[in-house]
C-alpha cells in the first residue's frame, strides 16, 4: 500500500466518508481514519504437524524438518519448484554425499510464524499412566519441545503460545517484526476423547491479532481412530464438538473489549491440522500397499530388465512395543533384509524425462496418488457435508500417505502383523473468511430455493417453469451415502478447490493469501508418521504504530475543537490562591472538632448556560464513602454571608454569573482521628465539580493536622509535659505516635485529670446556683450529666463549637473553664465537658481498662454478674490488685470513679428544689435531712450511681465480647468504685 497523503476529508478504509463534526468518540473517530495509518505487509506462515507416537528422541530431528527444511525428496513427492517460492534447491559439491537432499523448504529467518503442531507427545496407551496425565499436567514435554524449537530458531524470535492438552502440544514462535504486532493471544483446549470430553483425543486451538487488522485461528488436533465406519463417524463427530465448544476471550481494541468473543468462523484467516485419523477405504489395503511400494522402489512402470535399489536407509524396521494410534496390541521387531526389499542399484526415471504434468503420466507417482484419493475419507466426508464442508480446502496432496510407516524407514510401510493400509492421516487445511461467506450464501441459497419449490408444490406445480432442471441436495448424490465400497467416486482435480484468495477483513481491509508449499518430509524417519508442511505467504494491512499516534493526535485535537465551541465554559478563583489557576483548596491548620471553611468563586465565562454541581468521587473500595465525611460543600450568592445552602446542590449560571461555592472541613470521627495521629492518612481530598455537558474540574483540599490527645493511648498521653500535645508534637519533630522511649511526665493522662477536676467543681456550682439563684434549675433526671438523652444543649449550632474549644484547651494545656464564655451557665458547662469526657474515654485506644486486663478480672471473678453488694468490698480489693499491674490505668481508674462518686453523691440532695425557691427553703436546704428522707436520698443517689456506670462501663472498658452478659459485668465494675457505701 502506497503512503497515504493527508487530505481534507476522512475516510476510512473502504473509502467511506466520516463527518467528524458531530458527537463521537475519540476511538470511533480515529478508526474512522485507519486507512492512513495502515500499511502492507507480507509475511510468510510455516505450518508443520507431526504425530512422534511418544518415541524417544523424535525432538532431535525437529530442527532439521521445520526450521531448516530438511528431509524433503523429490522422487516420493512432486515438488515444483519453477512454481513455488518455498522451495529451493541445494547445490552439492563434488564430495557431497550422494544420498544429500537436493531440495529443501524455505525457514530459518525467512519466516514471520512459525506454528507447530504435534501429537502423541506423551504415551498414552497404559490406562494408569492416561489418568495420571488427566489430572496432574506433566511440562516435561514442553520443555522439551519448546528447548528443541527454541535452540534452532534465529536470534529474536520469540514465544506466542505454548499450549499442551494431554497428548497434544501448540507451539507458535513469531519474528521480532511480527512479534511486536500480535495481540489478542486466546487459546482454549477442548476435549473429545474418552468420555467425550478427556484430552487424549480433541484440540488446542489458539487466536491472535496481527497488525490490529487481521484475526488468524491456528487449530491443532487429534481426532478419533480406527478403520471402522463408527470410527469415521466419531471423527465427524469430534470436529462438531471442537467448532461448538471453542470460543476465545473477546477482542479488545483501543482499551474497550467486544461485547462476546470470538468463535471459530469469525476470523480472516484459520488454520485446521494434526493427525485428523482420516483413512482409504474401499480398496485393499495390501493393494495400496503394494502399489506404493512399487514407486517407493522406482519399480513401478519399469522393464524387468531394469535393476533398481532401495532409497537410502538401513532397511531396518523398528516395530513399537504399543501402537499409538489404533489402540491395538503390539507386535514383535522383524528385520527387513536389503536384499530382500530391494534388487539393485537404483535407476528411477531422470525427471527432467517426466512430461510437463506428472499426473499424465499412467506411471508417475502422481497419477498413482490421484487415482487414490477419491477413495480418501476426509474428500468424501467434505462432499457429504459432515465435515470440514463450510469453507474448508487444501492444497494438492502430491506427496505420498502420511501413515503408517516402519519407525526407523523411509519409504517401508507397515510390515507387521496389522498391514495397515497407507493413509493420509496428517493434513492442513485452511480457510479465510470469504470462503466461509461463500458457503454461507450457497447454504442461504439452497435453503431459498428448496422453500421456494415447496410453495410450488403446495400450489400443485412439480417444478419452476422457468428452469430445465433442479437439483434437490437432500437426494441427489444420494450414492455417495451407500459407503465406500459402492460409491462412485469422482477424478480427483487438483484445481477443484481453488478460489480467488483475495480476502476483505471483518474490519474492512484488503488481504490476500497463497499457499507456496504442501508437502511432507518423506526422510524423517523417528516416528511412524511423517511430518507434513505447508508454507503461505500472507499479505496484509497492518497498524504503524507510530502513523496510529500522529492521527490520535489530530483527532484528539479535532473532536475538542469542536466540542469546545458548544461547551459551557466557567472560571475558578480560589479564595486565598496565589495563582488564579490555582484550584487547591488550603484549609490550614485543622484540629478535631474544629469547623474551617474556604470559599470559591465561580463564574459563568463561556457563551452558554452553566449547569454544574459537586459529585461523589469514585472509590475503588466497595463500602467506602465517596465523598468523605468531613468534607461538606454548598453553593450561595456572592451578596449573602450567612453562609447558608440557599441555592441547592445543583447551580445554573447563565453567562456572566457568578456563585460561591463553600467547601467546609470538620474533623468529628475517632477512627478518623486515630489514623490522622498515627500519620497513616493525610487530610486530602479532591472535589470534581462536574459542568453538565462539560469539562469536570478536580479541585484538591488539603489541610495540616493539629496534634490532639485524643484517639491516642494512655502510654503515650503520660509522656505529655505542660504546655500541651501540640507544643511537644511539634518541638519533638514526631511524625505519628508518640514514642514509648520519651520520658513519662506524670501518673496518668493530665487531660483525664483536668476533666474530671473541673466536672467536680462545676457540680458543686450547679446546685449551689440552684440553691442562690431562681432561674437556676439543675435537670433531676439519674443521668444527667452523662446522658446525652439528658443535656439540654443537644443541638444547639453553638454546642460542636464550645466541644472544639475545649479539645482546644485540652490540647495547649489551656485553663478549660475560661475557654467557654461566661454567658453559657454552669449547667450547660458541666454538659459540655461531661460530653467531651466521654469523648475522651472513648477515643483512647486501650481504654482504662485494658483487653488483657479485662481477661484477668474475668477469670480472678468468674461470678461478677451474680457477685452481691456485700461482697463488693473483697472484690474492688481484687481489681485494684489486678490494675495494679498498670499503674498508669490504675490511677487513671480511680480518678474517673472518684469523680462520677461525687458527682452522683452532689447532685442527688436531701430535698427537691422547690419550684420557687425562697430565702427559708434555701436555708432548710443546708440542713441535712433524716429519716425517711435520708432513705429516699440514699435510693436516687444509687439510681444515679447505676445510671453512671451503665454509660461510662462501655467506654472504660475494652472487653474482647459485647454480649449482654459482658455489658452487665463492666456495669458491675465501674458501681463497685462509684456506690458511696461501697467505697467507704
Amino acid at each position: 500500500m502506497p503512503p497515504s497523503s493527508k487530505a481534507p476529508s476522512i475516510r476510512s478504509a473502504t473509502s467511506e466518508a466520516v463527518d467528524v463534526s458531530g458527537p463521537q468518540s475519540l476511538v470511533k473517530a480515529v478508526h474512522a481514519r485507519r486507512a492512513e495509518y495502515v500499511r502492507r505487509h507480507r509475511i510468510r506462515v510455516k505450518i508443520g504437524t507431526w504425530n512422534v507416537a511418544a518415541c524417544p528422541g523424535v525432538d532431535k530431528d525437529l530442527a532439521s524438518w521445520f526450521v531448516f527444511g530438511k528431509g524433503l525428496d523429490e522422487n516420493l513427492a512432486t515438488l515444483d519448484l519453477s512454481r513455488s517460492s518455498a522451495l529451493e534447491r541445494v547445490d552439492k559439491g563434488a564430495g557431497d554425499d550422494k544420498d544429500q537432499e537436493s531440495v529443501r523448504m524455505v525457514g530459518g529467518h525467512d519466516i514471520g510464524l512459525y506454528v507447530l503442531g504435534l501429537q502423541e507427545v506423551v504415551d498414552l496407551n497404559a490406562t494408569k499412566d492416561y489418568m495420571n496425565r488427566a489430572v496432574y499436567a506433566d511440562s516435561g514435554p514442553v520443555t522439551r519441545w519448546q528447548g528443541a524449537l527454541e535452540a534452532a530458531l534465529p536470534p529474536g524470535y520469540s514465544l506466542v503460545v505454548s499450549e499442551q492438552m494431554t497428548g497434544l502440544l501448540l507451539l507458535i514462535y513469531a519474528s521480532p517484526e511480527v512479534a511486536s504486532s500480535i495481540t489478542n493471544v486466546s487459546t482454549k483446549q477442548v476435549g473429545t476423547g474418552l468420555l467425550g470430553y478427556f484430552g487424549n483425543k480433541g484440540a488446542v486451538a489458539t487466536r491472535i491479532v496481527l497488525g490490529e487488522t487481521t484475526r488468524m485461528v491456528f487449530i491443532n488436533s487429534h481426532l478419533a481412530s480406527g478403520v471402522t465406519s463408527a470410527a469415521l463417524e466419531r471423527r465427524c463427530w469430534d470436529v462438531g464438538q471442537v467448532v461448538a465448544k471453542t470460543q476465545f476471550d473477546p477482542v479488545v481494541v483501543g482499551g474497550v473489549a467486544e461485547e462476546e468473543g470470538d468463535k471459530i468462523g469469525d476470523e480472516d484467516f484459520a488454520f485446521w491440522f494434526g493427525d485428523l485419523n482420516y483413512r482409504l477405504d474401499g480398496l485393499p489395503g495390501g493393494d495400496i500397499r503394494h502399489i506404493l511400494m512399487l514407486h517407493t522402489r522406482g519399480e513401478y512402470g519399469a522393464t524387468d530388465d531394469k535393476s533398481m535399489s532401495p532409497l537410502d536407509g538401513n532397511g531396518v524396521i523398528v516395530s513399537r512395543t504399543s501402537e499409538s494410534d489404533d489402540d491395538e496390541s503390539a507386535t514383535t521387531s522383524s528385520i527387513l533384509s536389503r536384499d530382500e526389499s530391494f534388487e539393485s542399484e537404483s535407476s528411477l526415471p531422470d525427471p527432467d524425462e517426466f512430461p510437463e504434468d506428472p499426473s499424465q503420466d499412467p506411471t508417475s507417482l502422481q497419477a498413482t496418488l490421484d487415482s487414490l484419493l477419491p477413495h480418501d475419507q476426509l474428500k468424501r466426508v467434505i462432499k457429504q457435508r459432515k465435515a470440514f464442508h463450510d469453507g474448508w480446502r487444501e492444497g494438492p496432496i502430491t506427496f505420498l500417505p502420511s501413515y503408517k510407516y516402519d519407525v526407523g524407514t523411509v519409504g517401508l510401510f507397515d510390515s507387521s502383523e496389522k498391514q495397515r493400509a497407507p493413509s493420509w492421516c496428517d493434513r492442513i487445511l485452511y480457510r479465510t473468511r470469504k470462503d466461509k461467506q461463500n458457503h454461507d450464501k450457497k447454504i442461504k441459497e439452497e435453503e431459498a430455493a428448496k422453500k421456494r419449490d415447496e410453495e410450488l408444490k403446495s400450489r400443485g406445480v412439480d417444478q419452476d417453469e422457468d428452469v430445465l432442471f433442479s437439483y434437490d441436495p437432500e437426494t441427489d448424490g444420494e450414492d455417495q451415502d451407500k459407503g465406500a465400497a459402492d460409491a462412485d467416486y469422482d477424478e480427483y482435480d487438483d484445481n477443484e478447490d481453488l478460489e480467488d484468495n483475495q480476502v476483505i477483513t471483518g474490519d474492512g481491509f484488503h488481504d490476500s493469501i497463497t499457499q507456496d508449499a504442501y508437502t511432507s518430509h518423506q526422510r524423517i524417519s523417528s516416528s511412524d508418521h511423517k511430518p507434513i508442511i505447508s508454507v503461505f505467504t500472507l499479505d496484509y494491512d497492518a497498524v504503524v504504530t507510530e502513523l496510529k499516534a500522529q492521527i490520535h493526535a489530530e483527532v484528539a485535537r479535532e473532536l475538542d475543537r469542536v466540542e469546545n465551541e458548544g461547551r459551557p465554559t466557567i472560571t475558578l478563583i480560589v479564595e486565598g490562591a496565589k495563582d488564579s489557576n490555582e484550584h487547591v483548596v488550603d484549609l490550614g491548620e485543622v484540629g478535631f472538632l474544629q469547623r474551617k471553611t474556604s470559599s470559591l468563586t465561580i463564574a459563568n465565562t463561556g457563551s452558554v448556560a452553566a449547569e454544574f454541581s459537586f459529585v461523589e468521587t469514585p472509590s475503588a473500595d466497595e463500602g467506602e464513602a465517596a465523598m468523605p465525611q468531613w468534607v461538606h460543600t454548598s453553593f450561595m450568592r456572592p451578596a449573602e454571608d450567612d453562609g447558608e445552602d440557599k441555592l441547592g446542590k445543583t447551580v445554573k449560571l447563565e453567562p456572566g454569573e457568578t456563585v460561591l461555592a463553600l467547601v467546609d472541613a470538620k474533623i468529628t470521627a475517632v477512627s478518623h482521628v486515630r489514623a490522622l495521629n498515627d500519620a497513616s492518612v493525610d487530610i486530602e481530598h479532591v472535589l470534581i465539580l462536574r459542568v453538565e455537558s462539560g469539562r469536570d474540574y478536580f479541585i484538591p483540599v488539603r489541610g495540616t493536622w493539629l496534634p490532639t490527645s485524643f484517639g491516642r493511648s494512655i502510654d503515650e498521653l503520660i509522656r505529655v509535659p505542660d504546655g500541651g500535645i501540640r507544643k511537644f508534637v511539634k518541638k519533638k519533630k514526631i511524625q505519628g505516635s508518640i514514642p514509648y522511649d520519651s520520658d513519662v511526665q506524670c501518673s496518668a493522662p493530665k487531660q483525664l485529670f483536668k476533666l474530671t477536676e473541673a466536672i467536680q467543681t462545676l457540680a458543686e456550682r450547679c446546685m449551689a446556683d440552684e440553691n442562690m439563684l431562681e432561674e437556676e434549675l439543675v435537670p433531676r433526671d439519674v443521668g444527667w450529666p452523662f446522658d446525652p438523652s439528658s443535656w439540654t444543649t443537644a443541638g444547639l449550632p453553638e454546642q460542636e463549637a464550645l466541644r472544639g474549644s475545649l479539645v482546644t484547651a485540652l490540647d495547649t494545656d489551656a485553663h478549660l473553664l475560661d475557654s467557654i464564655p461566661v454567658e453559657v451557665t454552669s449547667p450547660q458547662r458541666l454538659e459540655l465537658l461531661s460530653s467531651v469526657l466521654l469523648l475522651f474515654l472513648e477515643s483512647l485506644t486501650d481504654g482504662l481498662i485494658p483487653a488483657h486486663l479485662w481477661a484477668k478480672l474475668s477469670a480472678t471473678i468468674p461470678n461478677l454478674s451474680t457477685l452481691p453488694p456485700t461482697g463488693w468490698t473483697d472484690a474492688r480489693t481484687t481489681i485494684l490488685d489486678v490494675l495494679s499491674s498498670a499503674p498508669n490505668h490504675n490511677i487513671a481508674f480511680v480518678f474517673l470513679t472518684a469523680t462520677l462518686s461525687r458527682v452522683a453523691a452532689e447532685l442527688s440532695p436531701a430535698t427537691p428544689a422547690p419550684a420557687k425557691p425562697t430565702l427559708i427553703t434555701r436555708r432548710l436546704s443546708l440542713r441535712r435531712p433524716g429519716g425517711a428522707a435520708e432513705d429516699e436520698t440514699a435510693k436516687k443517689r444509687r439510681a444515679r450511681e447505676k445510671r453512671y456506670a451503665e454509660l461510662v462501663a462501655p467506654l472504660a472498658c475494652r472487653a474482647n465480647g459485647k454480649e449482654k452478659g459482658t455489658r452487665e459485668r463492666e456495669r458491675i465494675v465501674i458501681e463497685m468504685f462509684v456506690n458511696k457505701e461501697a467505697a467507704g
